[in-house]
């Protein structure tokens, strides 16, 4: 046919969105017949040919010459997977035979999509499986794209469930699951969300997986159970029934057993069932004194592993009247006060005595036939009450009284109701239990203790030894029996140097000394004694008179005296103008006496007055004769003593006792210059020193020649370096001037032994010529002493102390010369006894000078004045 146009509208190009559903119009067009095309069209418009190839297009009339095309909705059209155009070639033919051929062009439009799941959550519901007991963690990752790569946000409902889900789509429990507890299901609707909102939702099936995680519980709510003591074994005492949370709705597969260790029970482990395996006695111990039993009874889920619940149950045992009462003590021993008013309560005999049957009808008894010597003095109040009072009055200190002590009385008791003793006592006739009562009748502190006397006088020497008896005080107690009195010083009988100074027998009474008397302190003392029965006391006053004794020593001052006289001294002369005082607390100023008792060669002092004043001075009773021999000594040490014994006081006293005091005194006789002296030998010193070797200071020798040898070579090195110097400042040969520049003057001693002279070790003034002259204080050698010459000095080693006094004074004695010094230490000693000079004042001395002026001023030493010879 000829090709004419038929399509009207065509071409075209239309629009369609992605995802259309099946049967949505593309483009509508209309088809345009010839007048002589009386039916119409012989071959409808029809997709022959696209481009590309897809039958997601279709073409339908919708009615006369108007058609359609529309979405097919196979495939389903997706802008981000398909063609983005597609070209529809549409053929269209009428019953005239002429045809047309024109395309439509169909552009597919991006929509925004809903975002869609991935993996096996998008084919199915996805079921989760939890543990109970499973720690917060993550359980599931949801997959889920949107086609447009827009960013997605997830979501989860309900709320309220303890789950969330993260930006990243990970689904996380909030919580430990308990199965018991909580739902073991739960229903999450998970929906991811774009940007746009558009969204998709999926269902995520929780569930939660018990496990053997509870404790089995006990379903039987009762704990106490009671039976009657001696049931006979396979007697079911409880039926235990306990639950596994664990099992549900399930029969529970648990295990009973008692953990307590007991053997008068049992229970079956697969029913629970408690029953009696023994014997069970109430009245054999421990069951005696606990009839309660306590059983541990365990419930486990599983016989050897698992978890375990466990529960007290209490099994208490009745009673049967199958016991007597019994009394512990059986004896009792009570205390009653003498004197004690009647009706007075003793002992309630029901505390001690009871019945081991529980059941009140089973332990009721009764006491009864009180009897025993002296019981009209006492009775039960009842027979039910066992109460024990006092009916008469006991007093231990009347006359009449029978001197009983302690009584001795018997109670009976014995069961009320009818006895079942036939299980323990198969012949079983009757029970007495006897219960002994002893009352002491217990004496009473009534009286007080009462001294012989009111106040008691001792009189006592202030000389009475520590710990001597003075006296005694005695008390008394009217109380029967006789109470011990102890003794004791409640005041007084101290002194100011002593807390207590008399002391008291606690069980006699005896007053003893404990310190030492004195009259001139404390005349009397008084104190107060106390005499106590431990309850009660009394007291009396003690008065101790001290009687004078002359137990005081003279004190006389000074006690030590240094005196120094010239041997001419006048007889009769107070020397010094010395005197001493004395005092003596216990005697009068007047009852003195001085004499010298050791020291007083040929009688030369004495004390005047010498008896009765407490002042006396020394003086000068005979002169001194050296000339003849008679007097040697020039130093006196006077040992005086001072008494109180050629005045006794008229007052009472109880001995007459001496006391003496010492004065120390020492007297040095200056002898007179003008005397004529005998000479006494020269001595020598010789010192000896002996050097021993000790293995163990080995290095003392090599110390001692190094450092000789490093001395050696120092001063040969100094002597070098001084030659050298006065070399260097000499003038040249010929030219030497008449005046040496140094002048050396040596001086050389004689190595030989030599005397030492006397010793001048003192120094006094003639009354004469007013000239002062030394002397030697052992030898009495005198010289006159040169007015630049100082006193010559005391070698240690020459001379020892004679004599002191107490003010650090005394005098030299040479000691005894030794051979053996070497010759080195003599000379020593020679120069130091010869007296160095001086130069005068402001004036300068050149070494020669000096030399000469030494060994004149030597010479003249030697020559002049008053010496002795050695």
């Amino acid at each position: 046919g000829r090709r004419t146009q038929l399509l009207k509208g065509l071409p075209a190009t239309t629009t369609v969105e992605e995802n259309s559903a099946a049967g949505v119009s593309v483009y509508n067009f209309n088809v345009t017949v010839s007048p002589l095309a009386s039916e119409g069209v012989a071959i409808p418009p029809t997709i022959v040919n696209s481009n590309p190839l897809t039958e997601a297009f279709d073409i339908e009339s919708k009615g006369g010459l108007e058609f359609r095309v529309f979405t097919t909705g196979n495939p389903v059209l997706d802008y981000e997977t398909m063609p983005k155009s597609f070209d529809l070639q549409i053929f269209v033919e009428d019953t005239t035979g002429r045809t047309d051929l024109n395309i439509l062009t169909i552009q597919v439009t991006d929509k925004n999509e809903r975002p869609i799941f991935r993996g096996n959550i998008a084919i199915q519901a996805v079921t989760i499986y939890v543990l109970e007991g499973t720690p917060p963690e993550c359980i599931y990752q949801v997959d889920a794209a949107d086609p447009e790569n827009a960013k997605l946000k997830y979501s989860l409902l309900p709320a309220t469930v303890p789950f969330s889900i993260r930006e990243s789509g990970a689904i996380f429990s909030t919580k430990e699951f308990d199965y018991e507890k909580d739902p073991h299901c739960y229903f999450l609707n998970i929906t991811v969300t774009d940007t746009d909102g558009l969204n998709s939702t999926k269902t995520v099936n929780i569930n939660i997986i018990n496990i053997n995680d509870e404790r089995p519980y006990f379903t039987t709510k009762q704990r106490i159970y009671r039976i009657p003591e001696e049931q006979s074994p396979g007697t079911i005492v409880a039926n235990i029934t306990a639950k596994d949370p664990d099992d549900e709705d399930s029969p529970s597969r648990l295990f009973y057993s008692i953990q307590s260790s007991d053997r008068h029970f049992s229970i079956n482990p697969a029913t629970g069932v408690l029953q009696v395996t023994g014997r069970i006695d109430r009245d054999a111990l421990p069951l005696r004194l606990h009839p309660n039993i306590s059983l541990i009874v365990r419930v486990e889920d599983g016989p050897s592993s698992g978890h375990a619940g466990e529960m007290e149950i209490t099994i208490i045992i009745d009673d049967v009247n199958d016991n007597p009462p019994e009394c512990n003590p059986s004896a009792f021993r009570k205390e009653a006060n003498e004197n004690t008013t009647p009706g007075t309560f003793l002992v309630n005999l029901r505390n001690y005595c009871k019945d081991i049957d529980i059941a009140p009808s089973n332990n009721q008894f009764s006491f009864t036939g009180l009897s025993g010597f002296g019981s009209n003095n006492f009775a039960l109040e009842s027979t039910v009450s066992g109460r024990l009072v006092m009916t008469g009055t006991i007093d231990l200190e009347n006359p009449a009284n029978p001197g009983v002590e302690v009584y001795t009385l018997t109670v009976r008791v014995q069961d009320i109701a009818h006895p079942n003793y036939s299980s323990k006592y198969p012949f079983y006739i009757s029970f007495d239990n006897i219960i002994y009562i002893y009352i002491r009748i217990k004496p009473v502190n009534e009286f007080f203790p009462v001294f012989c006397n009111l106040s008691y006088v001792f009189t006592v020497s202030e000389i009475t030894k520590v710990g001597s008896i003075i006296g005694r005080v005695h008390a008394t107690d009217e109380d029967w029996p006789p109470n011990a009195i102890t003794y004791s010083i409640v005041a007084g009988a101290g002194t100011r140097d002593y807390t207590n100074i008399f002391w008291i027998s606690p069980t006699k009474g005896d007053v003893r000394v404990l310190g030492r008397l004195d009259y001139e302190t404390t005349q009397k003392h008084v104190f107060t004694v106390q005499a106590s029965d431990q309850e009660k006391f009394t007291t009396a006053s003690v008065t101790v008179n001290i009687l004078e004794v002359n137990d005081e020593e003279p004190v006389c001052s000074p006690a030590s005296y240094s005196l120094q006289i010239p041997v001419n001294l006048a007889v009769g002369t107070n020397i010094n103008g010395f005197r001493i005082e004395c005092q003596d607390r216990d005697s009068d100023p007047r009852s003195f006496r001085y004499f010298i008792n050791e020291g007083n060669e040929n009688s030369h002092f004495i004390f005047s007055p010498s008896a009765g004043s407490n002042t006396s001075r020394l003086i000068l009773a005979s002169r001194f004769d050296y000339e003849s021999g008679l007097d040697k000594n020039w130093i006196y040490s006077l040992h005086v003593h001072i008494t109180d014994d050629n005045l006794v006081s008229a007052r009472d006293k109880t001995t007459h006792l001496i006391k003496t005091g010492t004065v120390t005194l020492s007297i040095r006789v200056i002898p007179n210059p003008t005397t004529a002296t005998t000479t006494t030998p020269g001595f020598t010193v010789v010192t000896k020193r002996e050097n021993l070797y000790s293995p163990s200071a080995w290095y003392v020798p090599f110390v001692v020649t190094l450092g000789s040898l490093l001395l050696l070579g120092l001063l040969g090195y100094l002597g070098l370096l001084l030659l050298t110097r006065l070399r260097s400042r000499c003038p040249p040969a010929g030219k030497a001037r008449s005046t040496p520049l140094f002048c050396f003057t040596f001086c050389v001693s004689s190595q030989t032994m030599t005397k030492l002279n006397t010793v001048f070790d003192g120094e006094a003034r003639d009354p004469v010529t007013g000239r002062m002259y030394e002397f030697n204080t052992r030898s009495g050698a005198r010289r006159w002493k040169k007015s630049n010459e100082p006193l010559q000095p005391m070698l240690s080693m020459q001379v020892t102390s004679s004599a002191t006094d107490n003010s650090g004074q005394g005098t030299d004695r040479a000691e005894a010369p030794s051979k053996k010094e070497p010759s080195e230490k003599r000379k020593k000693l020679t120069a130091a006894t010869k007296p160095a000079a001086k130069p005068s004042a402001g004036q300068s001395e050149t070494p020669g000078q000096a030399g000469l002026r030494l060994q004149k001023k030597k010479e003249e030493s030697e020559d002049g004045g008053l010496s002795s010879s050695a």
